[in-house]
């Protein structure tokens, strides 16, 4: 990455760390209709799985700008707990919404998956 760009991600990680999770927690609780289909019966999974595979990807580089030694366990710890609190809320927020096992477990795939993409990406350097 240009150093430019580096810098960025550094300044603007903690808005864009929150404004995703923000609008994680909104397109998790509002009623959603016509989603594109992916042509599988799971389409909604692999939603899942992607969203939070960003996520964690967004949550370790807040997470590595604060020199935390652990940024990558807290950042995926972080992100599947937040899975879950979501599932939580749309049993208890909403009537068109319901807590669903099968969504926490590709929540949680995303984020482990993109822990060991992350861990991968930086024992490479």
């Amino acid at each position: 990455m240009t150093t430019r760009l580096l810098l960025v991600l550094k300044k603007w990680a903690l808005p864009i760390l929150v404004v995703y999770a923000l609008a994680l927690a909104v397109f998790s609780l509002i009623r959603l209709s016509d989603i594109p289909s992916l042509g599988f019966s799971f389409d909604d999974k692999i939603y899942h799985f992607v969203a939070y595979f960003i996520f964690t990807c967004i949550a370790y580089n807040f997470f590595r700008q604060t020199k935390l030694t652990q940024s990558l366990l807290i950042a995926s710890v972080s992100v599947t707990i937040y899975g879950i609190i979501i599932e939580v809320l749309q049993l208890a927020m909403t009537t068109y919404r319901t807590l669903d096992v099968y969504d926490i477990i590709a929540n949680t795939l995303g984020a482990l998956v993109s822990a060991l993409v992350l861990q991968f990406l930086n024992n490479s350097k």
